[in-house]
């Protein structure tokens, strides 16, 4: 019996249907392969030597870029203290992993910079080791321009993160300044504070009043603690050093 045509047909079709179907799913497969092929996850690097963590990282098709170094007790000096992305994210190859490098438990004094020459004290930071970072400029009729009358870290201070230091230099009074480094208005009355700030141009919140305890009497050991005049500052916020400018608001807080 002779097969009609549509029959013929309809196979046709449904062979070429299915070709299709086996196409698209090899194409589906290829670039499922070709997608997650390029992708990896980010190992831990943290606790390995520097070199030891760009050889793992190059491996396996990621960058490894140094961006921080800080004193650690904790992490010997030369070891990844943290990295960004964390361990186990998924990201393309050439990703870039940024890693922070421990220097070490802090071994070096700050020197004191105050009233040296701003070169002859970046200068004085290198020869120990630390770097220059702020430099904030400030008119200053006090001093002869570009001598250092602030530095943060203060000097011989313990416990610092970075190997760095921020400077505040003098210039001309009738220059504008870009930025300050922040008085210490600790034990200083809340007036005097204020009006030191607004002197130079920086803006202040509402101080908040809180009642002060009493100072201990010592132990015998220790000297007892001066008592707090009432109506002086007992904390700010930022802390005395941090680098401020014009835009930034001050918290103080006031003893009752």
């Amino acid at each position: 019996m002779k097969k009609h045509p549509f029959i013929y047909f309809f196979r046709g079709l449904s062979l070429v249907l299915l070709l299709v179907a086996v196409a698209m799913l090899s194409a589906i497969a290829t670039m499922h392969f070709a997608i997650h092929g390029a992708e990896v996850q980010v190992p831990d690097l943290k606790g390995l030597t520097v070199a030891a963590a760009r050889s793992q990282a190059a491996g396996m098709g990621l960058n490894l870029d140094v961006d921080n170094r800080y004193y650690s007790a904790e992490v010997a000096a030369g070891h990844i203290l943290s990295q960004s992305p964390d361990p186990g994210t998924v990201v393309r190859r050439e990703w870039r992993v940024r890693v922070a490098e421990s220097l070490g438990p802090q071994k070096v004094d700050v020197p004191d910079t105050v009233g040296s020459n701003g070169r002859l004290a970046a200068l004085r930071l290198r020869r120990v080791g630390l770097e220059v970072g702020i430099i904030a400029r400030l008119p200053f009729a006090g001093a002869p321009e570009g001598t250092v009358i602030a530095q943060n870290p203060p000097a011989h201070a313990q416990g610092i993160e970075q190997p760095s230091v921020n400077l505040l230099v003098a210039v001309p009074e009738d220059e504008t300044p870009d930025g300050f480094v922040m008085p210490n208005l600790v034990g200083m009355p809340i007036v005097a504070a204020q009006a030191l700030l607004a002197k130079v141009g920086l803006t202040f919140s509402t101080p908040v009043f809180v009642d002060v305890p009493p100072p201990s009497a010592g132990d015998g050991n220790a000297p007892a603690n001066p008592p707090v005049s009432p109506g002086s500052v007992v904390t700010q916020d930022p802390i005395a050093g941090a680098r401020v400018d014009t835009t930034q608001d001050i918290k103080l807080t006031v003893a009752k």
